[in-house]
């Protein structure tokens, strides 16, 4: 056993050379050294390449996968010689003063390194790595532990009360505080206790997180055709020293580490020992159906067709194609103006309706398209909120709620009239700047300061009004503008900072056939496909494509950008009054440029036109009107799809009438323009 240990040895300083693991050591140990300090614990953090050592000793490859903690103890002496050889530290004086942290660079692909607490058995007596993922969903503040302290004999004839660092704890894997200190150890030479010296113990940040399996995000859909039952269960990981605040909650990660069961009292807590930490990012697919290929081509003649005929037949699982096509429209255009990124164009959606069965139906279906569409559960907080850590350390613990697990998808919120002041009022901040900020006391949680953590939001928010409810519970103003709505039981402010306002076609009173027909055939046989459309598209195919088109990278053209800016301008100027001033907010560009480049990817196309930008204008335009009323442009109520698109015919007169809305904009441009030219050279 001995001379194989040797080999090990020997194989470890082979890798370190060769991997320029050995350089990295040499100038970690200058740092130490050029300290003049001692420490009861020198840590060495060491990167390891399992499928390069298995290449050089299988034994020692097999050893660093199965038995980290007993390889470890191989590069402890290893390092340990190279430091005395060298005389690299000075003060070094024992080897229990090493402390080395192996990370592996990967594992191997196989089922048996993956860990699953979905999955049983769950093996976390082995103290081997393993691979896991999941999603961040709460994180709690940094912390300090301790990485090892030295202990001397309380007897002061015994050899061991003073000198050498003969009895040193380093924090091992699963670990808690008290394994590595506490006072109830022994001197092996006398019996006597021992105790701490304190000016050699050497702490570190550790931070707890707890991490879900990305399935729960299946659980958290209004709708869902996937019929499969599985367990969810939350698992504690630890991140410490380099590794705190590497994670950002709501996000999703790999995670290499040991698995271990950490003892609280009476409770038992499985958790994982993080060594390394990835960010996963779901790769969109690098295709569309065939069926999409071939309605884009067809329609290839027009900018405008593809997005009608998508929209037209959107969802046809729910409701019936032709009807509710402006506000699948404006959905489509939401689905694709999703991402992670920071200062991303957001396409937020609050739609006013009698229907709200139908319509909660259908944002339902809409929003199990993405892999982070969500439905927010009423008895939940929108946004994190703060509590103590369930795992005895009395810190506090940032929980995430539907909006930062929505990350990259949709949040919706369900009713907005259903929802408390306050809540509309963080809502309305929320919406403005993309961030929420959370407030922790520290005197609550044994913090010397008060700490405000800021958490960003990227996610689009759907939520519809129900205009019966705010009849009901507001008297009705009598001075409403032309085309303007009643939705007062929302405060303005709030209503402003939602991209768009959106009346669906067909209130209760007076539904249309093919719907009631719909809902009558559906209540009946659920499982039914009433139309041939939804065999040709079906909701896997909506999911491919628009997974394609939302990580399409778009760009402005000139001309687009010009007629944006001269009806922004224009429309400032239009709409206005003595008091406040225009009506128009200087968000609404951002919501233009938004829609835009949502129709451009909804087109496939990555040059935003014209044709694009005259879409999101018409679609801002009328979501004005329902707001403050008509203005000077004054486009029709439905102005996108003023006819049934039934034919060839119907598609054509649509590009017709869509082509005189273009030209009646540039009339209005140029009458209520402050000096804007369109399509000039000079522009």
């Amino acid at each position: 056993m001995h001379r194989e240990i040797q080999k090990m040895r020997e194989t470890a300083l082979v890798y370190l050379d060769r991997s320029g693991g050995l350089q990295k050591f040499v100038h970690d140990c200058k740092k130490y050294n050029d300290s003049k300090q001692s420490y009861a614990v020198y840590r060495f953090i060491i990167s390891i390449n399992p499928s390069d050592i298995a290449e050089l000793d299988a034994t020692l490859g097999n050893y660093i996968l199965h038995n980290p903690i007993q390889a470890a103890q191989i590069f402890q002496s290893v390092c340990f010689i190279a430091i005395k050889t060298l005389s690299l530290i000075e003060q070094l004086q024992t080897e229990a003063q090493i402390s080395i942290l192996l990370k592996p660079t990967h594992l191997p692909p196989l089922p048996s390194y993956v860990l699953s607490l979905s999955a049983f058995p769950f093996n976390y007596t082995s103290q081997r790595f393993y691979m896991s993922e999941g999603i961040a969903i709460a994180m709690g503040t940094v912390t300090k532990y301790t990485q090892g302290a030295r202990f001397l004999c309380t007897e002061e004839t015994c050899p061991f009360s003073e000198g050498r660092f003969r009895y040193v704890r380093v924090h091992l894997p699963g670990a808690t505080e008290s394994a590595t200190v506490r006072n109830d150890f022994v001197c092996s030479l006398c019996s006597s206790p021992l105790q701490e010296d304190m000016k050699f113990r050497v702490l570190g940040d550790k931070q707890i997180v707890e991490m879900i399996d990305a399935k729960v995000l299946n659980a958290l859909k209004g709708y869902s055709n996937d019929k499969s039952h599985f367990r969810i269960q939350t698992f504690t990981v630890f991140l410490r020293d380099e590794l705190a605040n590497k994670m950002k909650i709501g996000n999703h990660y790999k995670i290499i580490g040991i698995p271990a069961c950490v003892q609280n009292g009476l409770q038992a807590t499985a958790c994982i020992e993080v060594n390394s930490v990835q960010l996963s990012k779901p790769n969109g697919p690098s295709f569309v159906s065939d069926n999409f290929k071939y309605l884009l081509s067809l329609t290839s003649s027009s900018c405008w067709r593809f997005t009608a005929i998508l929209a037209n037949i959107f969802a046809s699982q729910v409701v019936p194609p032709g009807t509710y096509n402006t506000l699948k429209l404006a959905i489509l255009l939401s689905l694709v103006q999703t991402c992670e990124k920071e200062n991303a164009d957001y396409l937020d959606l609050l739609i006013v309706t009698s229907d709200t069965l139908v319509i909660d139906r259908l944002l339902n279906y809409s929003i199990c398209l993405l892999p982070r569409g969500l439905r927010h559960p009423p008895s939940s907080d929108i946004f994190p909120s703060v509590s103590k850590d369930k795992h005895g350390t009395g810190s506090a613990s940032i929980q995430a709620c539907s909006a930062v697990l929505a990350k990259g998808g949709i949040c919706y919120i369900g009713d907005l009239s259903s929802y408390k002041k306050d809540k509309l009022e963080l809502l309305q901040s929320v919406l403005e700047s993309r961030t929420t900020t959370v407030f922790i006391p520290g005197k609550k949680y044994g913090e010397e300061a008060d700490q405000q953590v800021t958490i960003s939001v990227q996610t689009n928010f759907w939520s519809f009004v129900d205009v019966d409810s705010s009849s009901k519970k507001h008297t009705q103003k009598d001075n409403f503008l032309i085309g303007q709505m009643d939705v007062s039981l929302i405060p303005p402010n709030l209503v402003d900072v939602f991209g768009l306002l959106l009346y669906n076609e067909f209130p209760s009173c007076r539904l249309s056939s093919p719907l009631v027909h719909h809902i009558l055939k559906k209540a009946i046989n659920p499982e039914a496909m009433l139309y041939k459309v939804s065999q040709q598209f079906r909701m896997q195919d909506y999911e491919e494509f628009i997974l394609f088109a939302k990580n399409l990278h778009v760009e402005l053209s000139s001309e687009a950008e010009n007629l944006i800016q001269g009806y922004y301008l224009a429309s400032r100027r239009v709409r206005r009054d003595s008091t406040h001033g225009s009506t128009l907010s200087a968000s609404a560009l951002k919501i233009l440029i938004s829609l835009s480049k949502a129709h451009t990817k909804l087109s496939l196309r990555k040059k935003v036109l014209e044709e694009d930008a005259l879409i999101a204008i018409l679609l801002l335009e009328s979501s004005l009107t329902l707001k403050h009323g008509k203005s000077a442009l004054c486009v029709a109520p439905n102005p996108l799809f003023p006819f049934d698109l039934s034919d060839e015919n119907s598609l054509q007169q649509r590009d017709s009438y869509l082509m005189q809305c273009h030209h009646q904009l540039l009339k209005f441009i140029g009458a209520y323009g402050p000096g804007i030219h369109i399509n000039t050279n000079e522009e």
